[in-house]
C-alpha cells in the first residue's frame, strides 16, 4: 500500500523534473542566439504600429477605446501563429535527426510535448507584457489582475495549439511541404473568423455562424474582458472553457502522435 501512494506521487514529481529538463534544453538555443528571440518581439509592435493607426482612423471611437479593443487581440494572433508554427521546428530536428535521440531518452512522450510547447510560451509572454507597456501611452488602460489571469490562459491555449502543431508535423514526415499548406488553410479562416482584427458583428449571417463555433473567439473576448478588468464576465467563463478544451484535445493528440512516432 505504502509502495503503490509512493508510486503514485512520485509520478507528478517525475513528469515536472521530465518537463523542466526538457524546457531548459529547448530554451538553450534561443539564450545562445538571442537575435532570434529579439526579432520575435519586435514583430508584434510592427503590427501595433501600422495596423492599429488604421484602424483608429476608420472608426468614430477614441483611440484608447480602440486600443482596449485591439491590443488583446494582438496578444492573441501572436499566440496563435507563435505556437501554430512550432511544428516546423519539430520538422527541422527530424531531418537533423535529433528528434530521434530525444525519443530514446528516458522521458515521457507528454513531458517532451509539454515541455517543447511550453518552450514557445516563454516568448510569447515577454511579447506579450511588452505589446501592452508599449500601448498604455496612448491610452490603453490595464487590469493586473486581468493582465495576469489573460497571460495564464494565453498560456493553456498555446501549449494545446502547440500540441496540435506537433501532431501535424508528425503526420506530414516526408512530405514537410504539406504543414505549411494545412498551416496557411486552417490559420487564416481562424484568424479572421475569432475578430481579432477587425468585428465579425457587421458581417453576413454565415460569417456570424462561423464565428460562434470558432473557440478562438471565445479567447478572443476572455482577453479583452480580462485586460478591461471584467473579472466575472461570462466572456471570460467562455474563453477559460474553449482555451482548457484546446488543451485538452491537443496534448490528448499530441502525446499519441508521439507514441505513434517512437
Amino acid at each position: 500500500m505504502t509502495t503503490a501512494i509512493d508510486a503514485s506521487s512520485a509520478a507528478p514529481t517525475r513528469f515536472t523534473r521530465d518537463v523542466v529538463s526538457v524546457l531548459s534544453r529547448e530554451l538553450r538555443p534561443t539564450l545562445r542566439d538571442p537575435f532570434s528571440l529579439i526579432f520575435s518581439l519586435v514583430q508584434p509592435l510592427f503590427f501595433l504600429g501600422l495596423f492599429g493607426p488604421l484602424l483608429v482612423a476608420t472608426t468614430d471611437a477614441p483611440a484608447a477605446q480602440t486600443l482596449q479593443w485591439f491590443v488583446p487581440g494582438i496578444l492573441v494572433m501572436v499566440a496563435l501563429f507563435g505556437t501554430g508554427t512550432i511544428g516546423a521546428n519539430l520538422l527541422d530536428d527530424i531531418m537533423a535527426g535529433s528528434h530521434e535521440r530525444t525519443l530514446v531518452a528516458p522521458i515521457s512522450r507528454s513531458a517532451l510535448l509539454v515541455g517543447r510547447a511550453l518552450k514557445e510560451i516563454v516568448p510569447l509572454m515577454v511579447q506579450g507584457l511588452l505589446v501592452v507597456l508599449v500601448a498604455l501611452p496612448f491610452g490603453f488602460s490595464l487590469s493586473i489582475p486581468g493582465l495576469a489571469l489573460g497571460l495564464l490562459v494565453l498560456a493553456v491555449f498555446g501549449v494545446g495549439f502547440g500540441a496540435l502543431s506537433y501532431s501535424l508535423a508528425l503526420a506530414v514526415v516526408g512530405r514537410e511541404w504539406m504543414f505549411w499548406v494545412v498551416h496557411q488553410t486552417v490559420l487564416f479562416p481562424l484568424l479572421i473568423l475569432s475578430g481579432m482584427l477587425l468585428p465579425v458583428d457587421a458581417g453576413p449571417g454565415w460569417m456570424k455562424i462561423a464565428a460562434a463555433i470558432n473557440p478562438i473567439g471565445y479567447v478572443v473576448e476572455a482577453e479583452r474582458a480580462l485586460f478591461a478588468g471584467n473579472l466575472a464576465s461570462p466572456d471570460v467563463l467562455g474563453g477559460v472553457i474553449a482555451a482548457v478544451v484546446i488543451a485538452v484535445i491537443g496534448l490528448l493528440v499530441g502525446t499519441r502522435s508521439m507514441r505513434r512516432a517512437g
